[in-house]
């Protein structure tokens, strides 16, 4: 399907099947979502892919019991750096001079004025940044999944310290953000399959100015 074809087909599925998809499907899904640009190239967030049915149940409770938890091939739980410390920018610089065959320092002005700003926000400010950065690959693989045929749930009703708790997420210095419930469609049990897709019309959505 061409890429407007498929966000015309996908929609918010409420009930899935149970039905395990094939992981090539996953992993190209997850790749569009590594692939997504982010500011300043950081990558400040992680997914956490759950196929383990019994883990999908311990999420359920803290997610307000939604039945595509539970009725997911996989879960992705997208997670994202709680704070923005020198070391991280310094992790992920130096990764990205040694994978380019640069010298460490070719981009010592770039990360010691991104320490600057950072260095200016609050421990609250720093983890919205990264929050929005996770949005971005959460966008790219929604779009990959449509793309692909596989239904995709975006879910943000869910007790985001219970999650963290239970993933065990503090220790890595991450916070959940959002969780995308990818599987198949159960057409006989979702209310929402045949109904028309809404969105308001290009002329509210879009302001030309030529």
């Amino acid at each position: 399907m061409k890429l407007l074809e498929a966000l015309q087909w996908r929609y918010a599925t409420k009930q899935m099947t149970g039905e395990k998809l094939p992981q090539e499907l996953v992993d190209q899904i997850l790749e569009a979502a590594r692939l997504a640009p982010t500011s300043a190239g950081l990558q400040p967030f992680h997914i956490i892919s759950i196929s383990n049915q019994e883990l999908k149940e311990k999420i359920s409770p803290v997610a307000l019991n939604q039945p595509q938890i539970t009725q997911s091939s996989h879960l992705l739980v997208f997670t994202a750096w709680d704070t923005i410390p020198d070391e991280r920018i310094d992790e992920r610089y130096n990764a990205m001079n040694r994978e380019r065959h640069l010298p460490l320092d070719t981009t010592m002005d770039v990360v010691q004025n991104l320490k600057n700003l950072f260095s200016t926000f609050t421990e609250e400010q720093q983890y919205h940044h990264t929050a929005k950065q996770a949005h971005i690959g959460f966008g790219m693989a929604i779009a990959a999944a449509a793309e692909l045929g596989v239904d995709a749930t975006p879910m943000e009703g869910f007790d985001k310290d219970g999650l963290d708790e239970l993933l065990g997420l503090k220790e890595k210095g991450l916070m959940s953000v959002v969780l995308l419930a990818l599987g198949r469609r159960n057409p006989e049990k979702d209310w929402l399959i045949g109904l028309k897709k809404f969105r308001i019309p290009r002329e509210e959505f879009v302001t030309d100015i030529q």
